[in-house]
């Protein structure tokens, strides 16, 4: 999911609320990652009471961990735990969102991967497959 910077809240909270992911990617004019909006800083901004006129730039974290495509997902995952992160934005050589990461199926290709290597050695060890 992504966003204008020039948003207003209301339509962050409705593309949040059309996703099971918590963060919108916030973009420039160029359609290059300026920044996120997850719902804790919806809620943060609905507290103050000023969500309804507030820009998506104003509520935004700017310094943004983020990967990219080509990113080792054991490396992806040790900075999602390094900075206590479920999603990550994955964005492209020019700062333009191609994803998000998250934790879970980044932890479910990792064991699905796993299973196949383990029985990928079973195999060999039982010499299946050699005749």
């Amino acid at each position: 999911m992504t966003t204008r910077a020039d948003a207003l809240l209301p339509e962050v909270a409705k593309l949040l609320s059309e996703t099971p992911v918590s963060l919108v990617v916030v973009c420039d004019p160029d359609r290059a990652m300026a920044g996120v909006i997850t719902k804790t800083d919806l809620v943060r901004k609905l507290g103050q009471c000023a969500a309804a006129t507030t820009a998506a730039a104003e509520a935004m974290t700017r310094d943004v961990i983020h990967c990219r495509p080509s990113d080792a997902l054991e490396d992806v995952l040790q900075l999602m735990k390094r900075h206590s992160l479920v999603h990550v934005p994955v964005i492209d050589a020019q700062s333009r969102p191609t994803g998000v990461m998250e934790a879970r199926d980044a932890l479910r290709a990792l064991v699905a991967d796993a299973s196949y290597e383990i029985s990928w050695l079973r195999d060999y060890i039982m010499g299946v497959g050699y005749r």
